[in-house]
Formats: C-alpha cells, sequence, structure tokens
C-alpha cells in the first residue's frame, strides 16, 4: 500500500531561522513562570516563517471506467449494482425520473419490517381493514382483504410482497402511521436517510401519482438496504406462492423458477412505467458470496424484464470478481498522534471492504492510503482521518473509501500539546 500525505507539503528549513535559535536558547534558561508565554512566541514565529513557504494540491477524482463492454439492455433505464462492494457495475440512464408503480411497496415492506423491529408492531397483531385500504383500485393487484374483517400483519406481509397487494400496503400503511398521507411522508423522510436523493413517495402501493417517483439509482439503494437491514424478513421475498381469503396467487418475479441463485425481489408495471423488476442473486465468489442488485426499469413485457434482469446479472457474476481488500475493525496502519495522550491510532474501516474488478485484474489493483496529516488529538472513534483510493492497473481510480479512526485519542496536558506544537512545525 502506497501513502500520500492529504497535501504534497514542502518544509521549510526553520532549524536555521534566527528568531527559532534565539528562543530555543531562552527556553534552555528561562525561568519556570515564563516557558509557557516563551513557548507560544515560538509557535506564533514557526506559523511566520511556514506562511511563505507551506504549498498544498488538492488530489483529483477520477471516474472508474469500465474496460468491460455493457450489455444491451431493452429497457428505458437501468443498473447493475454489486451489493458486496457497493459499486455499480453499468448503467444506462440510471437517475432520470421514473415511475416505480408496485416498486414502491419496497419502501413499505421496509417501514414496516422497521416497526416490527422497533417493536411498534408484531407479526401476529390483527389489523382490522380499513373501507379505504379496501377500496383501493379494484383493476389493480390485490390480496382480498375485507373491511372490517382482522387480518394479522404477518398475512399484510406476504400479502404485500408475494401478491402485490394494494390493499394490503394500504392496510400496513394506516397499521403504523394512522393514514396513507402520513404513511407517505414517512416513506420520504427514509429514502433521504438513505441518500435516495431523486426519490418521493405520496402513497403506499405505487399506483400512478405525479408525486410518487424515484429512478434506478435510488431503487437499487433501497433494494441494498432492504437486504441488509433486514435479513430475517427478507426471505419473504423468495416465496412463491401466498394464499389468502381461499385465493392462491403466485410471485411476479419469474426468476424465482428460472435461476436458484435469484432470492428476490420486486415486481412492478403500469401503462407509464412499464415493465419492471429488481432482482437480486447470490453467487460463490472465491472464499465468500456475491450479491448483485439489477434494476430494469421499463421493459416491454413481463417476459423481456425478466430476461433482461437474467441476462445483467449472468453478466456481472461471469465478468467480475469482487476482492477482500480489509477485515472490519484490522488496523490498516498506526501513524503519529499529535498533542495527544497517545502516540499513535489505529486506523482502518468498521465493516469488512470489498473492492469489484474485472476477472483476471485483482493482483494488478494498488490501494493507496491517504491520510489527512498531521493527525491532531482529540480524535473521536469512527471519525474520518484519511481516504484509501484503490487503483486499477491503467491508475484509475476503482473506488475511493472513508478511512477511520479505530480508537479514541485524547488530548495530552497543557504542557505536552505546547511542545508538540513545535515539534509539528520543525517536523
Amino acid at each position: 500500500m502506497e501513502l500520500v500525505g492529504d497535501h504534497a507539503v514542502q518544509v521549510p528549513q526553520v532549524y536555521n531561522h534566527p528568531f527559532f535559535n534565539q528562543h530555543m536558547h531562552d527556553l534552555r534558561v528561562c525561568p519556570t513562570q515564563s516557558l509557557m508565554k516563551k513557548l507560544f512566541a515560538l509557535i506564533a514565529a514557526s506559523v511566520l516563517a511556514l506562511s511563505t513557504t507551506v504549498t498544498g494540491t488538492a488530489f483529483a477524482q477520477t471516474s472508474f471506467a469500465q474496460t468491460i463492454p455493457a450489455p444491451t439492455v431493452a429497457a428505458k433505464s437501468w443498473l447493475l449494482l454489486d451489493a458486496t462492494s457497493n459499486q455499480v457495475l453499468a448503467s444506462n440512464d440510471a437517475d432520470v425520473r421514473i415511475e416505480p408503480a408496485s416498486l414502491t411497496k419496497l419502501m413499505t415492506a421496509y417501514i414496516a419490517f422497521s416497526a416490527i423491529q422497533e417493536k411498534r408492531l408484531t407479526l401476529n397483531q390483527m389489523i382490522t381493514v380499513s373501507t379505504n385500504a379496501w377500496k383501493v383500485d379494484p383493476e389493480s393487484s390485490k390480496m382480498f382483504i375485507e373491511p372490517r374483517v382482522p387480518v394479522s400483519v404477518n398475512d399484510l406481509l406476504y400479502g404485500l410482497i408475494v401478491q402485490s397487494g394494494n390493499d394490503a400496503a394500504v392496510a400496513l400503511a394506516e397499521a403504523v402511521s394512522g393514514t396513507e398521507d402520513a404513511f407517505a411522508a414517512l416513506m420520504t423522510r427514509e429514502a433521504e436517510r438513505m441518500g435516495m436523493k431523486s426519490t418521493r413517495f405520496s402513497n403506499s402501493h405505487g399506483l400512478p401519482s405525479p408525486n410518487n417517483y424515484s429512478t434506478a439509482r435510488d431503487l437499487s439503494i433501497l433494494a441494498t438496504h432492504l437486504v441488509n437491514d433486514h435479513p430475517e424478513f427478507y426471505k419473504i421475498y423468495s416465496v412463491k406462492d401466498f394464499t389468502y381469503n381461499k385465493i392462491k396467487q403466485s410471485n411476479r418475479n419469474r426468476l424465482l423458477w428460472l435461476d436458484p441463485t435469484v432470492d428476490g425481489m420486486k415486481t412492478g408495471h403500469t401503462q407509464n412505467a412499464g415493465y419492471c423488476l429488481i432482482s437480486t442473486a447470490k453467487r460463490p465468489s472465491g472464499t465468500h458470496e456475491r450479491r448483485l442488485v439489477s434494476v430494469v426499469i421499463g421493459a416491454a413485457s413481463d417476459q423481456a424484464r425478466s430476461q433482461e434482469s437474467q441476462k445483467l446479472l449472468n453478466w456481472g457474476f461471469l465478468n467480475f470478481d469482487s476482492v477482500k481488500l480489509y477485515e472490519k475493525d484490522v488496523a490498516i496502519d498506526t501513524p503519529d498522534v499529535w498533542k495527544g495522550s497517545q502516540n499513535e491510532i489505529k486506523i482502518g474501516f468498521t465493516h469488512d471492504v470489498f473492492v469489484t474488478v474485472p476477472k483476471g485484474t485483482a493482483s494488478k489493483i494498488k490501494p493507496v492510503l491517504a491520510r489527512k496529516d498531521p493527525l491532531v488529538a482529540p480524535i473521536d472513534k469512527n471519525s474520518q482521518v484519511g481516504t484509501i483510493k484503490v487503483m486499477s492497473a491503467e491508475n484509475k481510480v476503482i473506488v475511493e473509501l472513508p478511512v477511520l479512526a479505530l480508537e479514541q485519542v485524547g488530548p495530552a496536558g497543557m504542557f505536552g500539546r505546547a511542545l508538540d506544537s513545535i515539534r509539528l512545525w520543525i517536523h
């Protein structure tokens, strides 16, 4: 691993500076009570000496130019994400605003899962179905709940995910927030928290509304959060059929039957949105498993959205590898700390770090650590102290990751901080 500073700094030679030498002599012979005054005077002089000679240059950000041609995908917009490394492998019009249709229900499910996790709902809790939920567009997909007939939260989740029931979506929204409007506002806030910058929700089911919109990129973020944040509930997305009210309905995700490595996620369709599918698959990759997330928006048919999604998943698995670079909570470096209660600090990552690269190129990648030197205490645990830039064989940035402090370093005493101030200027 190469190491570069946060800036390219030219350090002046202050050892022979007359003012510096005079004050070092004064420090050696001055009385104790004037020591701190002399120290601060020396620091000020050093600042003046440095001000004319320190220069800095900022790093330029270079986007990763993929060397493998992306497949041709028959869809309005699409994106393929490696969820293991959180890298986008290929995309087209991924930031174009789209109508998410029933893909909206991913956020509905996410918030319902969170409510259960926070014990605001329970799986066995019985929900009385409102007229509002029962009367949702009769021509749309439904699980066929009935007004004033209680239904369990567990059944509503299966009706929402497997049967894509719009009535189930409204019933869950009302159970969590009281009204669907309040729930939609919560959905939008949650999207903002996740970093879905181009998304807004106005209902829980995805039926057409000018204020219900998203992008392929944002939906990939949502899908990844759902898998990672709620693995205990995510398994419902692999269920192939569900029966409620004596009506059996099949999951509309055809890939559950066609590809055994696919374990979710969600279909969607309206006249304006076209046929949409978010699919995700997990396959072995060396000593670990990789998960890819495919988002296909606006295909021409049910069959086409499945074919294009399968094409993307196969392309991603066949042409790329994910490589584990660093382990969670293991120090990648122990740089010096100035003005601190200890002289060094462990830095690294709070999660396992993977990078995705074209097959056969893993041995050619090069991580470059750029620290925010000098590291001056106090330093909080998990605060950013630098970045790792993973460079390709062509010297392009594949990915840039924040490097964090793995421990906390408190400040030194006043005298220690003053001495380190001097050392900083002459280091």
